[in-house]
């Protein structure tokens, strides 16, 4: 009997129904759209990168420049070597402060009241005073002559030039003005309606703070009217109480009864307020020609007329009255185009440069004057509470020394770990509980780390607060896990086939792993390092805990000493309320990003050094 053998069934394959063309071309729809989800993807991250890449560097490119003011100064010897021996030591008593002074009101010579020089000075820097100093330590001989020298700006006038601080608009005059007097307060009338604008601009912010008023009284009606129903309330409470005899009750009410209708009665008296308020801004608001005085609260009108300078008091469609700054050379009539009006934006209320000092420094910058240079000082000096004084040398001299203490721990113990585990650890419950407890350590809130600083190294072992010594052994706790997991990584990398020539050669398990598996897995032990490094100098939470907060002016010198990092100097100049901190923020986080672009550079580097194909 022959066994006959059926044949196997085959599928045959379609790809050329209508059906198998519809599946080909939903597959490719499928897949464009993955990829156009990826791109999309990229391309979101990458907008948001150049956003946040621009508001850093707009705002702190301005801060590696300096605004100096290059000023003649006449250093006379009574000033600076009253005895004219022209020893070093009694030149650097000298009161360099005066001799800018006088200079300075050489140049405005109605700023001769002591609030002007005041004023005057403090468009200059502290350290003024001490740059003349130093030039004159180098040359004696300028003792009785004139100095020019530029001369670092306080942040306030820095901030001014840099358009931080308002914006001022000049406008040629068309008509013919004609001053009252030169001096005190005086009347300036023109021939056409060279006012008009800043008479419709005052009308504007008149009907705002009347639309504002109008919303504030609107809502202390409202809440009038609930405190008016619940005095209702609590009296017809009361009255109850009282007729039902409940002892305990009653004080009880009275005493919120009282609060109550004091509290109505402040609200009523605010409102009263609010409504006078208002009709006087409705009143304003209805004479759109009548004349309006001119408030700290209002936009500043200058007027430059006859070599001096008006400031408005009261502004109308042809004419003002103010009060001088600068006096007038005459009282005769200025010619249409001779004279000009100067509109300070920003209301003198709000910033920290009054008028004349806006004055002083337009007219320095008119002068020519007025020069800028970059800021060399802020990477060679440490921290200030003067924001144009302000450095970053300090922080990265303490980021530097705090990386470094970590370094020495991390690498060689998390190597030396990595090694021990991978290598020469038994596999039992015991090494797995503690390669557990590694994935774990890598996962702990760094601010966790800086507790336990606190507790063991600052109080149990009472080492130096706020020193890169502490600093970097709480980031060494901190980054040591993930070096471990790195360099275990790296050292699994490795090809067995590594391993076994060199055992199979002779070489003993210690020299197998040291001499061939090391040497090959240093490449990803140090990419590792350096990411971990990384980590650990973007690190603010921990240090603060352990006083790295302080405010450090001097330079570390040594890793007992105290010092700050940049990450924590970032922080807390963020915090602080000058304007021109601001920038010096965004320029500290710039060299922070150039430090960490620099030591992901260093991994790359260090991975093509070591790297070895096989």
């Amino acid at each position: 009997m022959t066994d006959m053998t059926a044949p196997a069934s085959s599928r045959v394959l379609d790809v050329t129904s209508d059906r198998a063309r519809a599946r080909i071309r939903a597959r490719y729809r499928k897949e464009a759209r993955f990829r156009a989800y990826g791109l999309i993807a990229i391309g979101f991250a990458a907008l948001f990168l150049v956003v946040l890449l621009t508001d850093i560097l707009s705002k702190g490119i301005p801060a590696f420049f300096v605004t100096q003011a290059t000023v003649p100064v006449t250093i006379e010897a009574a000033d600076v070597d009253p005895n004219g021996n022209r020893k070093v030591s009694e030149i650097a008593k000298g009161d360099f402060a005066a001799a800018l002074r006088k200079s300075l009101v050489a140049m405005f010579p109605y700023a001769n009241d002591r609030a002007s020089r005041r004023q005057l000075m403090g468009l200059f820097s502290s350290v003024a005073a001490s740059e003349l100093r130093d030039a004159v330590i180098a040359d004696p001989n300028l003792i009785g002559k004139q100095v020019t020298l530029p001369l670092l700006l306080s942040d306030d006038a820095d901030l001014f030039f840099k358009g931080g601080i308002t914006e001022v608009q000049v406008q040629a005059a068309k008509g013919v003005a004609t001053p009252s007097g030169t001096e005190g307060n005086v009347e300036i009338v023109s021939s056409g309606p060279d006012f008009a604008v800043e008479l419709g601009d005052v009308k504007r912010q008149i009907s705002a703070q009347l639309r504002s008023v109008r919303r504030d009284a609107e809502a202390n009606n409202l809440l009038k009217a609930r405190y008016q129903a619940q005095v209702q309330d609590l009296t017809a409470q009361l009255a109850q109480a009282r007729a039902a005899g409940d002892k305990d009750a009653a004080p009880a009410l009275e005493q919120a009864l009282a609060k109550a209708t004091s509290d109505l009665e402040s609200v009523a008296a605010n409102g009263t307020r609010l409504e006078e308020r208002m009709l006087q801004l409705k009143t304003k608001a209805s004479q759109p020609a009548a004349a309006e005085a001119l408030d700290p609260t209002l936009p500043s009108l200058l007027v430059r007329i006859n070599g001096g300078i008006v400031k408005a008091t009261e502004v109308a469609g042809d004419r003002i009255k103010g009060t001088v700054i600068a006096p007038l050379s005459s009282a005769a009539p200025a010619a249409a185009g001779s004279w000009s009006t100067e509109n300070i934006l920003t209301p003198e209320s709000s910033r920290r440069l009054g008028d004349r000092e806006v004055v002083w420094l337009e007219d320095l910058a008119a002068k020519d004057m007025i020069t800028n240079a970059f800021n060399w000082s802020f990477f060679t000096t440490g921290d200030s509470r003067e924001p144009e004084l302000a450095g970053v040398l300090g922080g990265i001299v303490g980021s530097a020394l705090t990386l470094l203490v970590t370094l020495g721990i991390c690498l060689p113990v998390g190597v030396a770990a990595a090694i021990y585990l991978e290598e020469f650890a038994p596999k039992n419950r015991f090494t797995e509980l503690i390669e557990v407890n590694i994935n774990n350590l890598a996962a702990v809130p760094s601010i966790v780390f800086g507790l336990l600083g606190l507790a063991i190294f600052l109080n149990f072992f009472g080492m130096p607060r706020s020193s890169a010594l502490v600093g970097g052994l709480v980031l060494a706790l901190l980054v040591l896990p993930t070096i471990i997991i790195a360099a275990r990584a790296a050292l699994k990398a490795v090809p067995p086939s590594i391993r076994e020539a060199a055992l199979g050669v002779g070489a003993s398990h210690q020299q197998a792993v040291f001499h061939h598996v090391l040497p090959l897995a240093m490449p990803g032990i140090m990419t590792g390092t350096i990411i971990g490094m990384a980590h650990a100098l973007g690190e603010t939470a921990p240090l603060l805990l352990i006083g790295m907060v302080a405010f450090i002016v001097d330079i570390p010198h040594g890793i007992e000493d105290a010092a700050t990092v940049l990450p924590v100097q970032i922080f807390l100049w963020s915090d602080l309320p000058e304007v021109a901190f601001r920038a010096k923020t965004s320029a500290a986080i710039i060299v922070l990003l150039l430090f960490l672009f620099v030591m992901n550079g260093a991994a790359i580097m260090l991975r093509k050094h070591f790297e070895r194909r096989w």
